[in-house]
């Protein structure tokens, strides 16, 4: 059966910064190709994915991913029925959290029940939990099981059907995730470094009679990269757990946006570090993922010509000939974003174009997948300019 898989690899260099660090505050590293290499983990991009979809999508397509589940139902019951007492709503809104077979725990004094573990619940179905609960409790009847559940299994919100959910009690209710995000690492080692830092006490240095000492002192680790960023995307299974090709269509344009602009946001205030990746390229495949770090396992070496990010990009470009020539298959289609140099280097992969013009194309590619009508050619300007 043909398949519609889309393939993200995206270059970016960043200056000195600690985007993810670990538990004890250093930036997060990982061996790769017998050397240590720069590291930022998947959930801190897919969580910054999240957050730029607000830029771009309706609240409506949106979830939220939260143990005060109680909390959530219990205001969209209020903010509908405002007969009802805060108290009353919160005691429909448990009923039917109860009614799905996910554990709701006992509050404390004074506190609202919570859901034992993080519940990544779309704005849709929160809706529909409110007016069954609501029915439920002003009717005086149980809560039914099989509608609730039934609830909680449609209506997928677009960062829900990408990233999906798994639910310990009721496995019922898991949403397989249509999106993949790898670790994204630097294409050469690294070393951490440390800066140490000072912070005066400004009303103290005014004094003539204190002296001028730092009132703060510490230090801070960073280190700065090009990063290999990868992440792929099943269409079929995004189109299944969207139930709509309309919306699936929406989906794909809005995370090749999110995830080619977003960055976790760690240090951000110490580093100012925002940068923009310098090569994109994105490829619909109908066989299998593949990610190409393999361009990466011997780490990158730099000339007086080249600097990390074209020297990555011309690994990039070779190794994915060499995978497409060894196994005799590759990309039924590929478009690439460059700047500069990177570009040039990237220039025989796929066929190059704005970065607009690329979240159009690959939108457009999708609708043809789908069966949708098509909305112009593929240099048109992309609907998220």
């Amino acid at each position: 059966m043909t398949r519609t898989i889309l393939d993200f690899h995206i270059l970016q260099t960043v200056p000195p910064s600690n985007l993810n660090r670990d538990d004890t505050g250093s930036p997060k590293t990982a061996p790769y190709g017998g050397v240590r290499r720069a590291r930022v983990s998947s959930q801190a991009w897919k969580r910054a994915t999240r957050q730029d979809f607000r830029d771009y999508l309706d609240e409506r397509d949106l979830g939220t991913r939260t143990k005060r589940i109680v909390e959530l139902v219990g205001e969209a019951i209020a903010s509908k029925h405002p007969e009802l007492s805060e108290e009353d709503a919160r005691t429909a809104a448990k009923a039917v959290w109860d009614a799905t077979g996910i554990k709701v725990k006992e509050p404390k004094k004074g506190m609202i029940p919570e859901s034992g573990y993080l519940m990544f619940v779309s704005a849709l179905q929160i809706d529909a939990l409110a007016e069954l609960a609501y029915r439920a409790f002003s009717e005086g009847d149980a809560v039914d099981k099989k509608e609730a559940q039934s609830l909680v299994k449609g209506k997928n919100s677009i960062d829900l059907a990408l990233f999906g959910r798994m639910v310990a009690d009721v496995s019922d209710l898991n949403v397989d995730a249509s999106c993949q995000v790898a670790h994204a690492l630097s294409t050469h080692p690294v070393e951490i470094e440390y800066d140490y830092f000072t912070a005066v006490d400004d009303h103290k240095q005014a004094d003539a009679e204190e002296d001028a000492g730092a009132g703060m002192i510490g230090t801070v680790e960073f280190d700065s990269a090009t990063l290999y960023r990868y992440a792929t995307l099943d269409v079929d299974l995004l189109r299944k757990n969207l139930g709509d090709d309309e919306a699936t269509k929406r989906a794909v344009e809005a995370f090749t946006k999110s995830f080619v602009r977003s960055m976790p946001t760690g240090k951000q205030n110490t580093f100012a570090n925002r940068t923009l990746p310098e090569g994109v390229v994105v490829s619909l495949r109908d066989d299998q993922s593949v990610s190409l770090v393999g361009a990466f396992e011997k780490p990158v070496k730099t000339s007086l010509d080249d600097g990390r990010s074209v020297a990555s990009a011309k690994n990039l470009a070779k190794h994915a000939a060499e995978v497409s020539d060894a196994y005799g298959s590759g990309p039924v289609e590929t478009w690439v974003m460059g700047i500069g140099e990177v570009g040039e280097a990237l220039n025989g992969t796929g066929e190059r174009m704005s970065f607009d013009g690329l979240v159009h194309s690959v939108g457009e590619a999708v609708s043809q997948r789908l069966g949708l009508a098509g909305s112009g050619n593929a240099d048109a300007t992309s609907s998220w300019s």
